[in-house]
């Protein structure tokens, strides 16, 4: 069994904004999948569903991003999952905006989601980062990421979306190092 967590907050004043795209890119997911969120457990709203021979189990916290741990943490605990069974896609402002990229453990950047889900489960789960860039000159950080896409954007963000989809679900058939290749290759034809 797989585990993929899709980070962001909680309600309907934080759809479609920047911190959110790794739910995004979990409900576009679900939708391919044809499944859905309607489970609640584990502190997150789940989904179940088979990407190949795999069973998976889509999370998005309803912890608000700062907790999310105390969602991911009893999730592996239960189904008894190491961290490299464990993918965590989210937003990264140190990617420019439309950039998906594979990583394998690491520090947090400051990103107090991943901080979270680390404190519960160790570093070496894989993340899926979207990239969102950085604040504008002159823009509070916490505003931005906080902040819905324009519409100049959305076209970047459906490209960028299903690019990560692709991406998890080569992960979970495929395995980490073919989907970073693949995935990287497809972003380096596409400049």
């Amino acid at each position: 069994m797989k585990l993929i967590v899709g980070l962001g907050n909680p309600g309907s004043k934080y759809e479609q904004t920047r911190h959110n795209i790794g739910s995004m890119a979990l409900d576009r997911l679900a939708a391919e999948l044809g499944c859905s969120f309607d489970r609640a457990r584990f502190d997150a709203q789940t989904a179940e569903a088979r990407i190949g021979d795999e069973q998976v189990l889509l999370l998005k916290p309803v912890t608000f991003m700062n907790l999310s741990g105390r969602s991911v943490g009893p999730a592996v605990s239960f189904f008894k999952l190491t961290p490299s069974d464990v993918m965590v896609v989210h937003d990264e402002l140190d990617l420019p905006p439309g950039a998906v990229r594979f990583k394998l453990g690491g520090g947090s950047a400051g990103h107090n989601g991943l901080k979270s889900v680390t404190q519960y489960v160790g570093a070496d789960y894989v993340r899926l980062r979207l990239g969102i860039g950085k604040a504008p000159p002159g823009w509070d950080t916490a505003v931005y990421v906080l902040g819905r896409f324009g519409a100049d954007e959305r076209p970047i963000v459906e490209g960028q979306l299903d690019l990560a989809v692709e991406g998890i679900r080569m992960w979970v058939e495929q395995g980490l190092q073919p989907a970073m290749n693949e995935i990287h290759r497809r972003q380096k034809e596409s400049r």
